[in-house]
């Protein structure tokens, strides 16, 4: 199947943290168009089966092909550590998860092979940031702290609250005494999180945000595949488009906090129709 290089992305999320992976794709790949979907009646993925992720995630997947995208982007750590790897198997597009390029970055950044990850419980418990990194380097130890409280924290909008830096710190106790010297904010809500975790950490851990990592992948896998939109053409059809299964004012709001453009037209779609 030959994908044209002017259709759009597909990002898909189980709610609204996806929102920070689109936010990357915009600043760094301005020509890109892209297809949003957020899966909010459903969410979180975090603490559902392997078999609930991979369905709910197959359903999103068909929804995304009905945009006609050109390539799909799991916004999503749980999903992309549960799913990845059979939707892959599944599907002929191009399709990228958040795990493995936050990975590489924390391979390539820590001194002293100590690294830690905070995710959701259920990508903490998948151990695949562990094993991506200790495939790449058999040294590195790496620490994993589930965080569960963090993403409706993000979504109450206390990203600066002291009650939110109290509980970083309760989280971040156990790992900071393993001397680590890289942290994987390994969930999509917790880049909004950083300046917040930047104070709890210290300057000398570095921050790992695998919503940048992963429009860099993005970028470089377009380009390999020859699918990167040379911008100038008018498709006629919006730029970004966002989906979502419930709540749709209360994505709009939150994507106004998150995103550099405006969004309003949100369509909620019955996702289990597909």
């Amino acid at each position: 199947m030959k994908a044209d290089k002017w259709a759009p992305i597909g990002v898909f999320d189980s709610g609204v943290g996806g929102l920070t992976v689109v936010r990357e794709i915009m600043r760094n790949l301005p020509n890109e168009r892209i297809v949003y979907f957020g899966d909010t009646a459903r969410v979180p993925y975090g603490s559902k089966s392997r078999d609930t992720v991979i369905r709910y995630s197959r359903q999103i997947v068909r929804f995304l092909q009905t945009q006609q995208v050109k390539a799909i982007v799991i916004a999503c750590n749980t999903a992309s550590a549960l799913a990845l790897e059979t939707i892959e198997q599944e599907i002929d597009l191009p399709i990228l998860g958040v795990v493995k390029p936050g990975a590489q970055m924390a391979v390539e950044t820590t001194r002293n092979k100590r690294v830690g990850v905070i995710a959701t419980e259920s990508t903490i418990q998948s151990g695949l940031y562990q094993k991506l990194i200790t495939q790449a380097d058999s040294e590195i130890t790496v620490y994993g702290k589930p965080c569960p409280l963090f993403v409706p924290l993000v979504e109450e909008g206390w990203t600066k609250d002291p009650i939110t830096e109290e509980v970083a710190r309760r989280y971040l106790a156990e790992i900071l005494d393993k001397k680590i010297d890289t942290l994987i904010m390994g969930c999509t809500h917790y880049p909004l999180l950083r300046s917040l975790l930047r104070g709890v950490v210290g300057e000398e851990v570095t921050l790992v945000n695998p919503a940048y990592e992963t429009s860099q992948a993005l970028r470089r896998m377009l380009l390999e595949l020859n699918l990167a939109n040379p911008g100038g053409v008018d498709t006629g059809q919006q730029k970004y488009r966002f989906f979502a299964s419930d709540g749709v004012e209360r994505f709009n709001s939150f994507a106004h906090s998150v995103l550099p453009e405006q969004i309003s037209d949100t369509r909620q779609i019955q996702i289990e129709e597909f």
